[in-house]
């Protein structure tokens, strides 16, 4: 009942919130937040909406596997948000877009604009899904399930809770609640790192020193140019991660895009992509120190990384005051994703697919068209998850964003037009080829593609386009 409680009082707060910033609210509200958004609150708020329940429940345990060579991905981020900053922000500020992909209608033709915006719709839902899977799974695993509640409820209440503090105020609800969010997570993150200090007998400079001399600490790998670890591979891997699934994805950006002028909007990506390395390394850190309290206690790790926080930080094993830093903490990291999630496919399917922004009620019946879906993908993946979260998103990532990265790099590298018949064929066959090409070399070297995969499939994609593509574009509007 302790977890049932919380759960209801965070909803309660977010609902307070929501009425407070929706007493007057349209579509332009909902999909634009009348660009009346502070940069500096989308900038924090974003913290905690890039973040996600995953990062909470699944960086911790990549420690057990891997060390703190994530931090390599998050380094690459940076320089992504400067190339989301100063190339893609101003050509969504001049065109004043409500969402991205109309400008791939105006560039290459309606066809790629409505392929665009289905990628885009497929790629949020799945990774949407996985995400917030994650509070589910632990809410079911450690409370719901013990007392009977079938894990379909669980989902079916959760996703509810979620469509019912958006359904009106929309991306300026989002603004607003994506602060209180960040602020909650990462004070959860902070007071339960202080709490598994204290049960190692530490104070936080001894810890520090501690986690600095773990095996678990290393952080660049150099050395191996075949591992999926490598800096290179890493790094570069964060950069396109970022311009993927920040600059092209309408979820990322419809927040930016409310804020009033472009130069405010950059001051908010770049804020926010510095914020990702120390944010990543208090997650890796308290993976440092968990797997510490295990070795101490004389307990086994779990098989899966992603069970590590959940043994201690769920089950109750550091205390009652844990239990409910953790819920919290679980509970901001994965709203904030999945409402913005929600927000920006309700957009996306209204302005992109049916191309009916200003019908207010056809909104409200596809924002419960969404949660239905959303609901269905988290079910989906429960069955068939089989690897790290953390990992199944990025995979996901490196095959559905890929054809989003050709046609926008296509769009902005080229003057060339494309064939646009042509565009959906290019764009479905891309990732099989991809597919196709990393079962091969698997199976003849036994190297496998890391996130690297999400380049291959956009340089096949942008190779495609040129090939099929005519001389001079007539649509160019940079």
């Amino acid at each position: 009942m302790l977890i049932i409680t919380v759960v209801l009082s965070y909803f309660l707060l977010l609902l307070v919130f929501s009425r407070l910033t929706t007493r007057k609210t349209d579509n332009d509200t909902f999909f634009r937040g009348n660009k009346q958004s502070p940069w500096y609150m989308v900038a924090f708020g974003m913290i905690g909406a890039s973040i996600s329940g995953v990062t909470f429940v699944s960086v911790p345990g990549m420690v057990l596997q891997t060390g703190m060579t994530y931090l390599q991905m998050c380094m690459g981020f940076i320089l992504g948000y400067f190339i989301v900053a100063f190339v893609l922000l101003p050509i969504y500020y001049k065109l004043n877009l409500t969402t991205i992909y109309s400008w791939l209608g105006d560039r290459l033709g309606p066809r790629a604009y409505k392929t665009g915006a289905s990628f885009f719709l497929f790629s949020k839902m799945t990774g949407a899904a996985v995400r917030f899977y994650v509070v589910c799974f632990i809410l079911q695993e450690f409370v719901l399930g013990p007392m009977g509640v079938p894990f379909p409820l669980t989902v079916v209440a959760m996703v509810s809770l979620i469509w019912l503090y958006t359904r009106r105020g929309g991306i300026r609800t989002l603004v607003w609640t994506d602060t209180l969010q960040t602020v909650c997570m990462l004070v959860a993150l902070v007071l339960i790192m202080l709490h598994v200090i204290d049960a190692l007998g530490m104070d936080i400079g001894q810890a520090i020193s501690a986690i600095v001399a773990d095996e678990h600490s290393r952080v660049f790998v150099f050395d191996d140019w075949v591992s999926r670890q490598n800096f290179w591979k890493q790094f570069v891997s964060g950069v396109f991660v970022v311009i993927v699934m920040t600059g092209l994805d309408q979820d990322m950006m419809q927040k930016n895009l409310t804020i009033k002028s472009l130069r405010d909007a950059q001051k908010d990506v770049c804020t926010y992509g510095f914020a990702f390395v120390p944010a990543n390394a208090l997650f890796l850190a308290l993976g440092v120190l968990l797997a510490m309290l295990a070795q101490k206690e004389g307990m086994a790790l779990p098989m899966h990384g992603d069970d590590l926080l959940p043994m201690y930080a769920a089950s109750g094993r550091l205390g009652t005051s844990v239990v409910i830093l953790f819920t919290i903490g679980i509970m901001a990291a994965a709203f904030s994703s999945a409402d913005s999630a929600l927000t920006a496919l309700t957009t996306s399917t209204c302005v992109d697919i049916l191309e009916r922004p200003d019908d207010e009620r056809l909104r409200r019946w596809v924002h419960v068209g969404v949660a239905v879906v959303f609901t269905l993908f988290i079910l989906l993946f429960r069955v068939v998850n089989s690897t790290s979260i953390i990992d199944a998103i990025y995979i996901l990532c490196s095959y559905t964003y890929g054809p989003l990265l050709g046609l926008f790099a296509f769009g902005l590298l080229t003057r060339r037009t494309a064939r646009d018949h042509l565009v959906p064929y290019i764009c479905i066959i891309s990732p099989v080829l991809c597919y196709a090409l990393d079962t091969t070399v698997y199976a003849a070297t036994g190297y496998r593609f890391g996130y690297e995969l999400l380049m291959v499939n956009g340089a096949l994609t942008f190779a495609a386009l040129w090939l099929a593509g005519m001389g001079n574009s007539k649509r160019l509007r940079v």
